[in-house]
């Protein structure tokens, strides 16, 4: 008798069973109209749990970059490579909670994504604008979580966007821990795949994205392998054209989903 795997997504709190056995589909309401039905591809990451957690939110914008006559809010886009992330992993097989979610934003396709402030932090948290309080939350959630999947392979990953001065053209950088062995690792990791794919799609430009230690409060408190990624600088025009075109989202997510694959595969 063959055992098909089984999937799960948690969205807005409730626990929905996904797709079975590699080729079945499943639609999840969170990522969307357009994408919410996905296709399970592989089980290279059967076993796993991952906890998604994008930066700010609610009450918080987070950073902010001008474009134009428009805004750059960090939690928006940060928030969508979040998801194209999920979707990703669950395509590979693992079990996926989005900690930070929002009720009525999907992935979306638009250089300039609206802001609003209606996120919530898993289950159904109103998130506070005090930010120790959110960061309490949003650990204790996570932390949660991690004791009912005890001894399976889990990792929590923060993604946010820097704010630095307009001049700064930063590349992908990565934070952990400086107690986590395995964090470090992690981190180590995903920088080598962001340099690979720096040497594969822009050959004629170096990658300097850089991996260190760094005493945040949820990198400290996170029970979970836990590391924070800065995608960019949200003030620099190079750094923006990073977030606001869609393929690039895309390939940031495409990149941290190998890279997470590749730490597990190392294991």
């Amino acid at each position: 008798m063959t055992l098909r795997p089984v999937i799960f997504l948690i969205l807005l709190g409730i626990t929905v069973q996904s797709i079975g056995q590699v080729g079945q589909k499943r639609s999840y309401e969170i990522f969307g109209s357009k994408n919410k039905s996905v296709t399970v591809s592989s089980e290279s990451l059967k076993g796993t749990v991952f906890y998604l957690v994008s930066g700010h939110g609610g009450p918080d914008p987070g950073a902010i970059g001008d474009y134009g006559s428009n805004k750059l809010c960090e939690d928006e886009y940060a928030y969508d490579v979040t998801l194209r992330l999920a979707r990703k992993l669950i395509e590979k097989g693992a079990l996926v909670y989005m900690i930070t979610r929002d009720p009525n934003d999907g992935i979306r396709d638009e250089a300039i994504l609206t802001s609003d402030h209606d996120e919530l932090c898993y289950p159904k948290q109103k998130i506070p604008l005090n930010q120790l309080s959110r960061l309490s939350q949003r650990t204790k959630a996570v932390n949660g979580l991690y004791r009912k999947y005890r001894g399976r392979h889990q990792r929590v990953i923060f993604i946010h966007l820097d704010s630095r001065n307009k001049g700064d053209n930063i590349d992908v950088f990565f934070y952990h821990d400086a107690k986590s062995k395995s964090g470090k690792k992690l981190a180590v990791q995903l920088k080598k795949k962001f340099k690979e794919k720096y040497s594969i799609f822009q050959p004629n430009r170096s990658y300097s994205g850089t991996v260190s230690s760094r005493n945040l409060y949820v990198l400290r408190n996170t029970k979970p392998t836990a590391v924070l990624i800065e995608l960019g600088n949200i003030r620099n025009p190079g750094g923006q054209r990073r977030f606001v075109l869609k393929d690039n989202r895309e390939a940031l997510a495409k990149w941290i989903g190998e890279g997470l694959e590749d730490d597990y595969k190392a294991l």
